[in-house]
C-alpha cells in the first residue's frame, strides 16, 4: 500500500495561514512542506508551481469571504441591519480577517491580486447597497453609508486612536448605528437629525 498524500486543501490552508502571519514572500513550497511535516514531491502532484498554489489560496479566500457568507446572509431572516452586520462579523472573522488583510497587502505590489480583491470588494459593496438600500431611498445616500460601512469594517484594523474615555467597540458600535440608522435622510419627517 502506498504512502498517503497530504490532500490538496492542507497545502492550501497552510499557504493561507503563512500568508496571513507573514505575507506572500513567506508562502514557499519548501517553507509549507517542512511546516507540514512532508517533502514537497507531494505538491506537484496537486499543482504545477507556486503561482498555481497561489491561485487556489486565492480562490478559497474568494470562495469564503464572498459566496459563503452572502450564502449565509441570504439564508437569515434579520432585517437589512441584520444582514449587514452578520456580513460583517463574518467577513472580518478570526479567520479571514487577517488573511483579508494580507491580500490587501499583497494586491498593492501585484495588479492580478489587485483586480481579484476590487471584483471581491464591489461583490461585498453591491451587498452593502442592496441592504441599505432597503431603507434609505436616496441612491447618493445609499452609496455613502455604503462605503462608510466598508471603510469603518476595514479601516479600524489600522487606527491606533484612542476614543476619550470609549472603547473602540463602543465607538464602532455607535458609528455602525449612524450608518445603519434606518431613517430615511431624504424623507421629510418632521424631525431633526
Amino acid at each position: 500500500m502506498g504512502a498517503l498524500r497530504t490532500p490538496r486543501e492542507k497545502w492550501i490552508e497552510e499557504g493561507l495561514r503563512t500568508l496571513a502571519a507573514a505575507g506572500v514572500g513567506a508562502v514557499r513550497v519548501e517553507a509549507l512542506a517542512k511546516t507540514l511535516g512532508v517533502t514537497k514531491g507531494g505538491f506537484y502532484g496537486y499543482f504545477t508551481d507556486r503561482n498555481a498554489l497561489l491561485e487556489a489560496m486565492l480562490d478559497t479566500w474568494e470562495r469564503e469571504s464572498i459566496d459563503e457568507v452572502l450564502d449565509q446572509v441570504e439564508r437569515t431572516d434579520g432585517d437589512a441591519r441584520a444582514k449587514v452586520l452578520l456580513a460583517g462579523r463574518l467577513t472580518l472573522s478570526d479567520r479571514l480577517l487577517p488573511i483579508d488583510l494580507a491580500v490587501r497587502d499583497w494586491a498593492r505590489r501585484d495588479a492580478a491580486v489587485a483586480e481579484r480583491l476590487r471584483r471581491v470588494d464591489n461583490r461585498r459593496m453591491d451587498l452593502l447597497r442592496e441592504q441599505i438600500g432597503t431603507f434609505c431611498s436616496d441612491p447618493d445616500e445609499v452609496e455613502a453609508r455604503s462605503l462608510l460601512a466598508f471603510c469603518l469594517s476595514i479601516g479600524h484594523h489600522f487606527l491606533a486612536a484612542e476614543h476619550q474615555g470609549r472603547t473602540s467597540a463602543q465607538v464602532r458600535a455607535r458609528a455602525a448605528g449612524i450608518i445603519l440608522d434606518d431613517r430615511d435622510p431624504g424623507a421629510d419627517r418632521g424631525q431633526a437629525r
